[in-house]
Order: structure tokens, then C-alpha cells, then sequence
């Protein structure tokens, strides 16, 4: 699905990235799991092309380093930032409906596939969006971004600041995506959380990969979390 070789990006004459390699296959839920400033959440914008990034990127068999966010997106790759970024003003309903690309027909979702996956959306669909609790608001933004009908979807820290339950359902919605066909490239600073979901991890240092193997892997590898993940 996605394999990204020797990624660099800089921001200014800072040198984010040095070298990153990754794959994400079909139906896969792959996290990277790392400390603050490592280059995590640099390492999805890259992939997304904005910082413009330096390596090879390549989705489905096409290369697409170096192009647009937008036309990125077009070929299948969903971004959920760390932010959420919802328009505060618009409904539920509205922020949904702007997740579909232009000239887009069908699709694996839709407005009422969204609301079955969380029956909140549906009670507060015409409700702005700056009203939505933290958690809410990224569920919406999760299921705004699937309304794009993407392949790939990548997310980034999607339980941070959500409470507990919160954090069980925003996993439970990920095992369902990923059931639906469509690979995930998590960024998660909840190690629980990530080990428990996904099929791969990666552990990134200093702007690259330090480890690479299935949960149960890291689990048992003492040394690892000692020296890149635990504080």
C-alpha cells in the first residue's frame, strides 16, 4: 500500500527527518510510537508533501513525493492532524458533508454509515462543531476524513486528551476501519493503546526508525522501550 525509503524534511535549516524507511501493507494498522520531537507526526505531513519531503514515496505504485496535499489526497490518502481542525462554526452534518472530495460517487461510506459507527454524531448533527466535547470532535474529524473514501489513513495522536472510555471507543472504531479494507499509519503516544491495535509498530529517535516488529516484539524487548519510549 505505502513504502516510504530514506525520507528527509527539513523545516528551515532544522533536519526533521534523516532517513526514515517504512511500509504499510493492506488492511494493516501500523503505529509509530516514539517520544515528543522525534519526528512523528513530521514524518504523516511529509507523506502528505507539505513539508515538501526528500526520499521516495510510493502509494499503490506511484510516486508521489514531491506533489500537493491535495492532489495526495485525491489518490487516496486521508490526514487527520493533531489539531482536529473541524469548523467550529459549521454543523456536524456540514463537516461531514466536506469530507467528500469533488466529483466523488459512492464509496465505503456515508453520513449514515458515520452515525451508526458513533450514535453521537447523529444526536448532534445539527449541532456547530465548536460544541462537541474534545472527544467528539475527533471522532468528527475521523469520520469527516473517511467520507473521502481513502485507502490509507493516517492519524495522529487521536487519544490525546480524551478520557478513558473515550480512548477504548476511538480504538474500537480503528479495528473497525481497518476491517473495512482500509490500511491506518497511527501516530500514538498511549503505548497501551497502540500495542493493543496494531499489527506493526515502529519506534522513531532522532529523526529515524530505531526499531521495527509486531507488538509482542517490543513487548519483549526491554532495552527498546528503555531507551526511546519510556520517560
Amino acid at each position: 500500500m505505502l513504502s516510504v525509503r530514506g525520507l528527509h524534511a527539513y523545516y528551515g535549516k532544522s533536519h526533521i527527518l534523516q532517513g526514515v524507511d517504512l511500509d504499510i501493507g493492506d488492511n494493516e494498522i501500523v503505529s509509530i510510537l516514539g517520544r515528543n520531537g522525534v519526528g512523528r507526526s513530521t514524518t504523516l505531513k511529509a507523506i502528505m508533501g507539505d513539508p515538501r519531503p526528500e526520499g521516495e514515496v510510493v502509494f499503490k505504485g506511484q510516486r508521489i513525493g514531491g506533489r500537493k496535499p491535495h492532489d495526495i489526497a485525491r489518490l487516496g490518502i486521508g490526514y487527520v492532524p493533531e489539531e482536529r481542525a473541524i469548523f467550529p462554526s459549521l454543523t456536524v452534518a456540514q463537516n461531514l458533508l466536506l469530507g467528500v472530495k469533488p466529483g466523488q460517487r459512492g464509496g465505503r461510506w456515508s453520513i449514515e454509515e458515520t452515525y451508526r459507527l458513533f450514535p453521537q454524531l447523529r444526536e448532534r448533527a445539527d449541532a456547530p462543531g465548536g460544541a462537541l466535547s474534545g472527544g467528539e470532535q475527533q471522532m468528527l474529524t475521523i469520520c469527516r476524513t473517511l467520507m473521502g473514501d481513502p485507502d490509507l489513513i493516517m492519524i495522529d495522536e487521536p487519544t490525546e486528551g480524551l478520557s478513558p472510555q473515550m480512548v477504548e471507543r476511538i480504538g474500537e472504531l480503528l479495528r473497525e476501519i481497518a476491517g473495512r479494507g482500509i490500511s491506518i499509519l497511527l501516530v500514538e503516544q498511549r503505548l497501551v493503546i497502540a500495542l493493543r491495535i496494531s499489527h506493526r509498530v515502529y519506534v522513531m529517535g532522532h529523526g529515524h526508525i530505531v526499531f521495527e516488529g509486531t507488538p509482542a516484539d517490543l513487548t519483549a524487548n526491554a532495552d527498546i522501550r528503555r531507551e526511546w519510549l519510556e520517560v
